[in-house]
C-alpha cells in the first residue's frame, strides 16, 4: 500500500512540474494570447524632439497606459536613418522591437544609398501608417510671385537662374523639388544646408530666394510674415493651414510627403502584428493623440499592415524615378 501510494505521488508531482514547465513556456512563447508581458522598444531613426520622436512616444504612452508594460523609445540616429533601420530588421521578431520610419529610411534611401544593410520591401513586417506631414515651398517676400503658378511662369522664364535651399541633399524636401522640376519642366539650382535652421536665415534674409521644407520649420516664419508660403506637398490642404493651397490644387496628384509609420522585424508573428496595428489604430482615434499630431502638423493616417505594405513598394518605385532622373545623392 505504502509502495503504491509512492507511485502515486511521484505521478502527482511529474504532472505537476510539466504543467508548470508548459505555463512558463506559453508565457515566454509569442502570442498575441499573452503578448505583451515584458517592456517593449521602440527603435527611432532620429534624435529626440522631430516629428518621428513624437509620433513614438505618443504611441508608446498609450500603450504603457493601456497594456500595463513600459514601452521605451530608443533614438537611434545617423546615417540617414540606417542605423536605427538595420538594428529595428536584425532585432529578434517577437514584437518586442518595433520600429517608427520615416518615409526617408524605407522609400528614399534605397535609391540614394549604393548598398543597404536592410531591405525596406523584406526587412519588416509592416504594422501601421501612422501619419504624414507634406512639404512646404517658402519664398522671401521680396520674390514677386504670390503663387504656384506665378511662380512655375516666373522660373520658366528664368531657367537656372534660380536658387532653392533644403535642409540636405537626399532629403524628402529635396526630392520634393527634384519631382517638382519633372513635371513642370523649370530648372532650380539647389543649395542643400546642413539643416533646416541655416537654411531658413539664408532664405529670410534673402541670400537664397526660396527653400522647400517640413511645414514645422517654416509655419511660424510664414504666420510672421518674414517668408511667404506658395503651396504644400500634398493632394490637399492642411488642417495646420487650410488657407494655402495644396500643390495637385495646380498639379494634378501632385504629393511629396514625409510619412510615418511602425513596423516590426520580419518574420513577427502575425497575430502580434495584428494586435499591434489594433492597437495603434485606437491610439490614433483617442483625441489627446490627435491634438498633440495636429499641433505638430501631423495628418494622421492608420492603415492595414497589407495597405502599409502596398504603399512602401509604391513609395520606392516612385521615388527610385526622381532619383534617377535627377542624380540625386547623398550627403
Amino acid at each position: 500500500m505504502a509502495a503504491i501510494s509512492a507511485r502515486f505521488m511521484a505521478a502527482i508531482l511529474i504532472m505537476a512540474a510539466h504543467a508548470a514547465a508548459t505555463t512558463a513556456s506559453a508565457q515566454n512563447a509569442p502570442g498575441k494570447s499573452n503578448y505583451p508581458n515584458r517592456a517593449i522598444r521602440i527603435l527611432l531613426p532620429f534624435p529626440p524632439g522631430g516629428g518621428s520622436d513624437i509620433v513614438a512616444r505618443k504611441i508608446g504612452q498609450k500603450m504603457t497606459e493601456r497594456w500595463g508594460q513600459q514601452v521605451v523609445v530608443d533614438n537611434r540616429p545617423g546615417a540617414g536613418g540606417n542605423i536605427a533601420a538595420e538594428a529595428a530588421a536584425n532585432a529578434a521578431p517577437d514584437g518586442y522591437t518595433l520600429f517608427v520610419a520615416a518615409s526617408a529610411q524605407l522609400a528614399v534611401n534605397p535609391a540614394v544609398y549604393p548598398k543597404l544593410p536592410f531591405d525596406p520591401a523584406k526587412s519588416f513586417a509592416p504594422i501601421s501608417l501612422v501619419g504624414s506631414v507634406p512639404n512646404m515651398l517658402v519664398t522671401n517676400p521680396s520674390l514677386p510671385v504670390h503663387s504656384l503658378k506665378e511662380f512655375i511662369a516666373f522660373a520658366k522664364a528664368r531657367p537656372g537662374q534660380l536658387n532653392y535651399a533644403t535642409a540636405g541633399s537626399g532629403s524628402t524636401a529635396h526630392l520634393s523639388v527634384e519631382l517638382l522640376k519633372l513635371e513642370t519642366g523649370i530648372n532650380l539650382v539647389h543649395v542643400p544646408y546642413r539643416g533646416a535652421t541655416p537654411a531658413l536665415t539664408d532664405v529670410i534674409s534673402g541670400q537664397v530666394p526660396l527653400m522647400m521644407s517640413g511645414i514645422p520649420s517654416v509655419l511660424g516664419h510664414v504666420k510672421a510674415g518674414k517668408l511667404r508660403a506658395l503651396g504644400i506637398t500634398a493632394l490637399k490642404r492642411s488642417q495646420v493651414a487650410p488657407e494655402i493651397p495644396a500643390f495637385a490644387e495646380t498639379i494634378p496628384k501632385f504629393e511629396a510627403i514625409v510619412w510615418y509609420g511602425m513596423l516590426a522585424p520580419a518574420g513577427t508573428p502575425a497575430d502580434i502584428v495584428d494586435k499591434l496595428n489594433e492597437e495603434v489604430l485606437n491610439i490614433l482615434r483617442m483625441n489627446d493623440a490627435k491634438e498633440i499630431f495636429a499641433a505638430q502638423g501631423i495628418e494622421i493616417i492608420g492603415s492595414s499592415p497589407a495597405e502599409f505594405a502596398a504603399y512602401i513598394k509604391s513609395e520606392l518605385a516612385k521615388w527610385a524615378v526622381v532619383v534617377k532622373k535627377s542624380g540625386t545623392k547623398a550627403d
